[in-house]
């Protein structure tokens, strides 16, 4: 989604409906009294004033008559809407019913083959050649559509238009020669029955991802000087006779390179289908899983923009503020909450921006313009969640918790208008604290922190490209080596070994005594909980130390475990990602560890797993006696199943179908799903906005599960 699927943010649904109120006024002369308060439309209070500026505006012409799309937001949302339509069951190449209308004219038109009549109507056995042949056919018709738009388009615009406008129409479309904008070719062979899979370059079709997060904002930018400019206007004319006889037009054209991506993608995995050869077949893959992680990086760069659009828009809008915002993260969520200080005990009407390393605390002046009063970066910060007051627990502004420096000294408390606005902001904190110091930072002996990469970069884990255009992901500050948050783990050891080791906690400890200032904050330890000694030579007395087994969330696993029988178990997942297995036994609840290492699931080294379900299974069959001595239980009884109230007969009209993830995915709010390359997810509805459905998977449900 457009706002890489951070949550609501109340600064930007308030200035859309200003800019509503603004037009009202000033172009369709509604007098002020007539217009509603922004916040009645945001708190949807007062709704017969907020109806009456419709009911006034009913009489005039609507715009435009004829409901359109422009062409450049039909393709904008494909690299989104390819994902939810795909099909492995889908196939291209069968006969389909002629009146059917596919659609994509412009594409399709360029890129149309002439087939021979034998090959009219195909057969099984042909369709692997007729991958083959559409795949060269359609390779070199691109290649002249590219080189068409820079001799028939650019370089005659060039004499006419200013470098900086040529720059934001044709982005990088130039960049090298036609041949560095060729997608992973296939080199068909005489009888048109073999094929070569080479890759290119990661960098190279990086290309793509700049392109089509800019190509939007090129066509606009062309169909202003067109506007603004005849003599413009009329050398686009004259090109597109030279270059195609007037049939398609500049703008038609410069849509053709994210088209050609999107397609290429399920042309290789239709060729896919019909290759038997092993060794084609793997090649296939290879360069199946460069396109799909290219369309990833295309979704990413697009969001990113989209998000870099919206920090401008704070940064704008806030006084006082000398540094760039985006240093501090993707927003997390912004509104208007009370705060109290150790200075000032009285709670003061303030609004605040919440980031993945800071938080802005800003004084609201007149309609968006803000004063910034405290930048708070998150570091040098905890959360104490202060149980609100029962006796006020249905007043307003009682809700609250409090932000505390590493010794626990309060810094802020913050009250919020509802129980339901804490929830959420306590929930978004958490996981800019995940984001900025995930659980898994230190594993294998390395420091990875947030980093902005300039240049093109893989996972070192996994070897998938780092997406996005800042913030991709994790740095080691000892090796350099780069990671996605949902690999941290599985990153091979840090060539800069510290001699790290592992030791085990003998007392609780909960930050008291704090360390030394200046030593980071302390970590809360619970006894019997496995620690990494990362460094000791800085003071005897105090350690630093990385987390490895954490009793994460156990106390609330024991709580709901505890009045239930014997042999029921739930999975949960911890705040870095990771899984644990928590089981009721003996009138005790036991905690398991789920590692997973080189994509391989295991609770000891004796078994591994492909995936978390076939674990789980396994061990419902299975005693747990087989890794721990003294665990004689299989896993009985699902507690999810056993707090449903949906009846057997009934119980799976909830489901619409199922899905398999293709790759890691790390939630980045806690409305979506973490998953792992392999996981079944339970499709519960597919009517979320931006190509997001709801899915369930290990009994979690959310909101939005990447389609």
């Amino acid at each position: 989604p457009s706002q890489h699927h951070v949550s609501f943010l109340q600064f930007l649904c308030l200035k859309n409906i200003r800019t509503f109120l603004s037009t009202c006024e000033q172009h369709f002369g509604m007098k002020k009294n007539e217009l509603f308060e922004a916040f009645d439309l945001f708190d949807l209070r007062d709704f017969a004033k907020v109806r009456e500026p419709s009911v006034l505006l009913a009489p005039n012409r609507p715009f435009p008559v004829e409901p359109c799309i422009p062409d450049e937001d039909i393709y904008s949302g494909l690299s989104e809407e390819i994902d939810c339509m795909e099909d492995e069951n889908d196939d291209l190449y069968d006969c389909v019913d002629e009146d059917i209308d596919d659609g994509g004219e412009i594409y399709e038109d360029l890129m149309r083959s002439e087939e021979p009549p034998q090959m009219q109507r195909v057969t099984e056995v042909d369709k692997r050649s007729c991958c083959l042949q559409e795949i060269s056919q359609t390779e070199e018709k691109y290649s002249n559509t590219l080189e068409s738009i820079i001799q028939h388009f650019m370089r005659p615009l060039q004499s006419l238009l200013l470098q900086e406008d040529i720059e934001s129409i044709f982005i990088n479309l130039e960049v090298g020669t036609p041949v560095s904008w060729y997608l992973p070719v296939v080199c068909v062979g005489p009888t048109c029955v073999t094929s070569d899979m080479t890759v290119k370059p990661v960098h190279r079709l990086l290309l793509y991802g700049r392109y089509c997060s800019q190509v939007e904002a090129a066509a606009k930018h062309l169909d202003m000087l067109s506007a603004t400019y005849s003599d413009v206007r009329t050398m686009l004319k004259e090109c597109a006779q030279c270059a195609n006889n007037g049939r398609f037009t500049l703008r038609d054209l410069l849509m053709v390179p994210m088209q050609r991506v999107l397609k290429y993608h399920l042309l290789l995995q239709e060729l896919m289908k019909h290759t038997t050869d092993h060794a084609e077949k793997e090649n296939l893959r290879t360069a199946l899983d460069a396109m799909r992680d290219l369309a990833q990086c295309v979704n990413e760069v697009k969001r990113d923009n989209e998000i870099i659009r919206q920090i401008t828009a704070f940064q704008l809008s806030i006084e006082n503020l000398q540094q760039p915002i985006a240093h501090y993260g993707r927003p997390r969520i912004d509104g208007e909450l009370k705060i109290c200080s150790s200075e000032k005990k009285s709670k003061q009407d303030r609004y605040a921006f919440l980031f993945d390393k800071a938080i802005l605390v800003c004084k609201r002046k007149s309609g968006d313009n803000m004063e910034l009063k405290d930048l708070i970066e998150l570091k040098i910060c905890h959360l104490t969640n202060e149980t609100d007051d029962k006796n006020e627990k249905d007043k307003k502004w009682c809700h609250t918790f409090c932000l505390v420096n590493a010794r626990r000294q309060p810094i802020f408390d913050l009250y919020f208008k509802t129980k339901e606005l804490k929830k959420k902001w306590l929930e978004q904190f958490h996981m800019a604290f995940s984001n900025m110091s995930p659980e898994n930072r230190t594993a294998n002996n390395h420091d990875f922190i947030m980093h902005t990469f300039d240049g093109t970069m893989s996972c070192k884990a996994c070897h998938m490209l780092l997406r996005g255009i800042f913030f991709q992901g994790y740095r080691c500050t000892r090796c350099s080596a780069a990671a996605h948050k949902e690999c941290l783990s599985r990153v091979p050891s840090c060539r800069k070994n510290s001699g790290s080791y592992l030791v085990e906690v003998f007392q609780d400890y909960y930050g008291c005594p704090p360390p030394p200032v200046g030593y980071g904050y302390p970590l809360a330890l619970t006894q019997g909980d496995i620690v990494e000694l990362i460094r000791r030579e800085r003071d005897p007395q105090w350690w630093e130390v990385g987390i490895v087994v954490l009793s994460d969330h156990a106390m609330a696993a024991k709580n709901l475990l505890l009045p239930c029988m014997e042999g029921t178990y739930l999975v949960r997942q911890k705040d870095g990602e990771e899984f644990a297995i928590s089981i009721k036994f003996r009138a005790e609840v036991k905690h398991i560890k789920v590692t997973c290492m080189k994509g391989l699931f295991q609770i000891n080294e004796k078994r591994a797993f492909k995936g978390l379900a076939e674990l789980v299974e396994y061990f419902q069959q299975n005693t747990l006696r087989e890794c721990f001595k003294d665990l004689d239980s299989t896993l009985q009884f699902p507690y999810k199943e056993l707090n449903e109230n949906i009846s057997s007969a009934g119980g799976n009209d909830r489901y619409v179908g199922w899905a398999r993830a293709l790759y890691d995915f790390s939630r980045r709010d806690s409305s979506e799903l973490s998953l792992r390359a392999g996981d079944e997810v339970k499709i519960i509805s597919k009517d979320a906005a931006e190509g997001w459905w709801m899915g369930e998977v290990y009994g979690l449900v959310r909101d939005s599960s990447p389609s």
